[in-house]
C-alpha cells in the first residue's frame, strides 16, 4: 500500500495468511467436525470437535486481540491530536461522547478538516465507521494497522 495513494476504496488490508488461509481451514475444519459428530456418535468424534473448537477460537482470538490493542492505541493517538488540533470545547465533547469505532474512523481525516468531521460527528453520534469514513474529503492515510 505504499505505492498507491489510500483511499476510502482501497483502505482495507487483507492479511492473506490469515484471510485466505488460517481462518478458512479452521472454519472448514470446525464445520467438518461438527458434521461427523452428528453422523458418527462415538467418543473420539466428539473429542475431534472439542478441539475444532478450540482451534477456532484461538484462530478468532489470535487475529481479534491485536487489533483491539491497535484500537485503544489509535483511540489515544487521535486524543492527543485532537487536544494539539482543536479547540478544548471541542476535544473535550468529543473525548466524552466518541466511543472507540469514532476514533478509529476519524483518523482518517486530515487536519485541515477535523473540525468538522469531528462536529458531524457530535451532531449523529449513530453514525457507523464506514459512513464517517466516506463522508471524509482528504484523505489521511493510515498503513500501519495489520
Amino acid at each position: 500500500m505504499a505505492d498507491k495513494t489510500q483511499n476510502f476504496a482501497n483502505h482495507g488490508q487483507f492479511m492473506p495468511m490469515y484471510h485466505f488461509f488460517t481462518a478458512p481451514l479452521s472454519m472448514i475444519f470446525l464445520i467438518w467436525s461438527v458434521w461427523r459428530a452428528l453422523t458418527i456418535r462415538d467418543v473420539e468424534t466428539h473429542y475431534m470437535l472439542v478441539g475444532a473448537l478450540a482451534l477456532f477460537g484461538v484462530v478468532t482470538v489470535s487475529r481479534l486481540s491485536p487489533l483491539r490493542a491497535q484500537d485503544r492505541l489509535i483511540r489515544l493517538e487521535e486524543q492527543l491530536r485532537y487536544s494539539r488540533l482543536l479547540p478544548a470545547d471541542l476535544a473535550a465533547r468529543a473525548q466524552a461522547a466518541f466511543s472507540p469505532r469514532h476514533y478509529i474512523a476519524l483518523r482518517f481525516a486530515s487536519d485541515a478538516e477535523l473540525a468538522s468531521m469531528v462536529e458531524m460527528v457530535l451532531k449523529n453520534p449513530a453514525l457507523k465507521g464506514k459512513e464517517i469514513k466516506s463522508q471524509i474529503k482528504t484523505w489521511r492515510p493510515d498503513t500501519f494497522r495489520v
